[in-house]
């Protein structure tokens, strides 16, 4: 993970459309923006040399997440749906016991 005392701080401009995907993209794996930036940055760096074919993949990634977002629920409402879960088949579980 990336430590504060070794990054170096910068600014980006983003379109208003990019940053409203990148926010979408942070609430839904509950990733910060600034994290989901460096890694598509590292991802960039590391890719081929040729770059018209870097470009290429890098676009490809953008638009894969545009068409299939990751949509995970934040833990306390994921914790609260297993919870009802739990409970629904305990209560199913007792009344089959009854009948």
């Amino acid at each position: 993970m990336y430590n504060s005392y070794i990054m170096k701080r910068t600014q980006i401009y983003l379109e208003e459309a990019q940053d409203a995907r990148l926010a979408r993209l942070a609430a839904d794996t509950g990733v910060k923006k600034s994290a989901l930036i460096r890694e598509a940055i590292d991802a960039f760096l590391q890719g081929p040399r040729d770059e018209a074919v870097r470009l290429a993949r890098f676009r490809a990634a953008l638009k894969e997440i545009e068409e299939h977002p990751i949509s995970l629920p934040d833990g306390r409402s994921y914790v609260e749906g297993l919870r009802r879960a739990d409970l629904s088949r305990q209560e199913e579980l007792e009344r089959r016991r009854r009948a």
